[in-house]
């Protein structure tokens, strides 16, 4: 290599990093990735605090990659590196057969699990309802048959028998129901959810839990809403190879009242937000969304009430639930603080559960002490 093709090179490079450089610079900043589905890293704020703790350069440093021009090209373009090169994971993501992505569920720490534990041991011994305790393993565990060989990840089902093993609820073995199925289309291949047909099985076992029982799937009631949906682990993985998921419904919306709480003050709403369809975030089609609070009003009006403390795969479930309550109240403790035991003797609830997907339920453990209350 003489000379002036060295410098010929030297010159390129300098060329490309400062066009990015400029072109970074002269781009307007974005708030929101549609294709990331989350919100961009603000401008860092400069104060003695932040410069002495080093969370200014951290956030520069964030800002900077989320703004750095022609971001999608570079994310997909490290995933296809990945991929060439042998490997099967990125950003926390397998590449799985069948285009389907799977999330890596890290080992929890066991006292921390255990303390969550004893959090929802407190809402049974401060309420004078029957408690019923679920938890919904991911389609990591239920899937596994589709992971790289070798590949690590958590071991879930024990993680849910120690769980279930320690609460003094009624327990719902949401895990046999999805495993029975693991053949159907119960989550999404791009998304951490359950899929509408998964929905249904949890309703299935949630009712048997319960002792009631549940209402027949009436499959030729299906509506295909979307077949153009890639969720939020197709936006985290990087990946843009892989087809798109298809989104169903099974149960109308016709008959129901339904009542939001997204900011804390009652709005009219309903079990499906089609304006979502036409957004990224697609899954938000179900009741539009997280909220604090949802409260859904049926025919059934000698039906109990239940109350679900739940994250948003409660979402898709709500649905099945019409056909066998007269009430369904939605609570998310991550956004609502309400005293659970003030508004379940307030609203006079039959019954309550707890309803969370593993990797919700071992990351939201701050927020399940207030289940106590």
């Amino acid at each position: 290599m003489n000379k002036k093709y060295c410098i010929f090179l030297t010159i390129l490079f300098s060329l490309f990093i400062g066009g990015i450089l400029v072109g970074s610079l002269l781009a307007p900043d974005k708030e929101f990735s549609e294709l990331e589905n989350r919100y961009l890293q603000t401008p860092p704020k400069l104060s003695l605090e932040n410069l002495e703790d080093g969370k200014f350069m951290e956030d520069a440093e964030d800002y900077v990659n989320d703004h750095v021009i022609g971001r999608d090209f570079w994310v997909a373009l490290k995933a296809w590196s990945e991929r060439l090169s042998g490997k099967q994971e990125n950003n926390g993501v397998y590449f799985g057969k069948e285009d389907t992505l799977l999330n890596r569920l890290d080992e929890p720490d066991y006292d921390t699990l255990m303390t969550s534990a004893g959090y929802v041991n407190d809402l049974v011994y401060n309420l004078d309802v029957p408690v019923y305790f679920g938890i919904i393993p991911s389609s990591t565990e239920i899937w596994s048959d589709r992971l790289p060989a070798g590949a690590p990840t958590a071991d879930e089902k024990a993680i849910i028998e120690d769980l279930y093993d320690t609460v003094q609820t009624f327990t719902i073995d949401m895990y046999s129901a999805l495993e029975e199925h693991k053949d159907e289309e119960i989550y999404y291949r791009t998304d951490h959810h359950w899929t509408s047909l998964g929905a249904y099985y949890g309703y299935t076992a949630l009712m048997e839990a319960m002792g009631m029982e549940a209402v027949p799937l009436d499959e030729s009631a299906k509506v295909t809403v979307s077949d153009s949906f890639y969720g939020t682990t197709f936006s985290t993985s990087g990946v843009r190879w892989v087809a798109p998921d298809h989104i169903d419904r099974y149960i109308s919306g016709d008959g129901v009242k339904v009542t939001g709480y997204p900011e804390g003050s009652p709005v009219e709403s309903s079990l499906y937000v089609d304006s979502y369809l036409d957004k990224k975030d697609k899954y938000s089609s179900f009741l539009g969304g997280n909220q604090p609070l949802c409260v859904i009003e049926t025919e059934h009006t000698d039906a109990p009430k239940v109350l679900v403390i739940r994250d948003s795969y409660s979402d898709s479930l709500a649905p099945f639930l019409t056909q066998s309550f007269s009430e369904i109240h939605l609570f998310d403790t991550r956004m609502n603080k309400t005293s659970i035991k003030a508004y379940v003797e307030e609203n006079e609830i039959d019954q309550v559960v707890v309803l969370y997907s593993i990797s919700n339920f071992i990351s939201s453990s701050k927020d399940m002490f207030l289940l106590g209350r």
